[in-house]
């Protein structure tokens, strides 16, 4: 009896059917709270809040079936069941691309607004795409969907017995389970957030002021001007004074040297609690571009009320608040919660270290404390403005202040060095 072959041009698509879904799937699988946050925003977006609840329980399932599916598809694992799950869900996905692509497009030209999602999250944080790009890059994903359906009978299913079958899915399952719960706990695997190992925080989200210089004017009988700087000055007194005996002293004029350059990433603030007179100040520019080279570790809290306490209140972390005053670094704390919240949290647990405030609407963002690490709380390590490590709560006994200045050296030099090629490559 002749063994079934597959058409090759079936079998192209179906491996990169197979690829996109686990590709898609792994992306999400590394860091579900991202996935969870995109969940919330979708039922927002639908006024459907009361399912915010079950936002984790999506997040992980959505997961588990992709990554499922995408290898079934790969292998060849029970195809024709395969084929209509993929079809019903890509169909699914098509239509609700399609609107959201037509509702931002209702937004954006006239007016109307119904708060749709603007990232789609199909790839997670590794790939952002625009509505209108998710729903074009669902049609060409559906073609091939609907030809390997109909087509299906033509594709053989891998070797192997209807038990076998079934237990490979179960460990599939099971493992993608088990990365998801595994990144929920700690950090993702891979980091695609904008405050990765490595990352210059301080050029992302903090403005570059204008640099200006004032020069020194002076006119000749004919009308010309001369300009100085502080040093130019000095020296000319000093190498012939004789040069202003027959000048006049205008007013300075002052001289943009570099001008105002703006954050690609805008809304990251670190507001101080009002003092006594209702004063507050964002130290942001202070702290990240720390000019003295003092090491900064910040603990984010999204909400000081949603924290985990047991943590807040460890042995772990007061050795490493301990550790940075021993250490000449500094530590602080950074949250979303409200200006009162944040007092009464701090008068409640005795809290000794500072605690500063990021703006955030809590619907339109922005949303960098929640982003910046997937645990509440975590921390995170900067040096010179680099990102050097971050820890999820349940990791904070990790943290080694010797092993940390030794990694921060290596991190910082690979910044430099990366930055020089980068130089060098635009000089070309």
């Amino acid at each position: 009896m002749n063994k079934k072959k597959e058409p090759i041009v079936i079998m192209i698509l179906r491996i990169l059917l197979g690829c996109v879904f686990i590709f898609s799937g792994f992306t999400k699988a590394i860091d579900p709270v991202a996935n969870c946050y995109q969940f919330n925003d979708y039922f927002h977006s639908f006024n459907m809040d009361f399912m915010q609840l079950f936002s984790m329980i999506f997040a992980y399932g959505l997961t588990i079936v992709e990554l499922t599916l995408g290898i079934m598809m790969l292998f060849r694992i029970k195809m024709r069941l395969t084929s209509v799950v993929y079809l019903l869900f890509m169909c699914f996905f098509l239509l609700l691309t399609a609107w959201l692509a037509l509702a931002e497009h209702l937004e954006v030209n006239y007016g109307y607004d119904f708060g749709v999602v603007k990232d789609c999250g199909c790839f997670g944080k590794a790939i952002k795409l625009s509505n209108l790009g998710t729903f074009l890059k669902n049609i060409g994903i559906i073609i091939p969907t609907i030809i390997i359906f109909i087509r299906r009978k033509e594709i053989p299913d891998v070797r192997m017995t209807e038990l076998g079958k079934w237990v490979t899915i179960g460990i599939v399952v099971a493992a993608v389970f088990g990365l998801q719960l595994y990144c929920h706990r700690h950090l993702p695997i891979i980091d695609f957030s904008d405050w990765k190992v490595g990352t210059n925080v301080a050029e992302s989200y903090i403005d570059r002021p204008e640099v200006t210089e004032s020069r020194y004017v002076y006119a000749d009988s004919a009308g010309n001007k001369y300009y100085f700087s502080d040093e130019e000055l000095m020296a000319q007194y000093d190498t012939a004074p004789e040069f202003f005996d027959d000048k006049t002293d205008l007013d300075p004029e002052v001289k943009v040297i570099d001008s105002l350059k703006r954050a690609p990433i805008q809304g990251f603030t670190m507001w101080t609690l009002p003092d006594t007179t209702g004063q507050i100040s964002d130290l942001a520019p202070d702290l990240l571009n720390t000019a003295n080279n003092r090491p900064l570790y910040i603990m984010f809290l999204h909400y000081v009320e949603e924290a985990d306490m047991s943590i807040i209140q460890s042995d772990e972390l007061q050795h490493i608040i301990n550790e940075c005053k021993a250490n000449k670094a500094d530590f602080v704390a950074l949250t979303n919660s409200s200006a009162k919240e944040v007092n009464a949290f701090i008068k409640e647990n005795k809290i000794t270290y500072p605690i500063y405030r990021s703006d955030c609407d809590p619907v339109k963002g922005p949303f960098i404390v929640r982003d910046a690490i997937h645990t509440n709380p975590g921390i995170i390590y900067i040096q010179n403005g680099i990102v050097i490590d971050k820890w999820a709560g349940r990791d904070f006994d990790e943290i080694n202040f010797a092993e940390e200045l030794k990694l921060s050296q290596t991190v910082i030099a690979k910044y430099k060095e990366k930055q020089a090629k980068k130089e060098a490559k635009n000089k070309e």
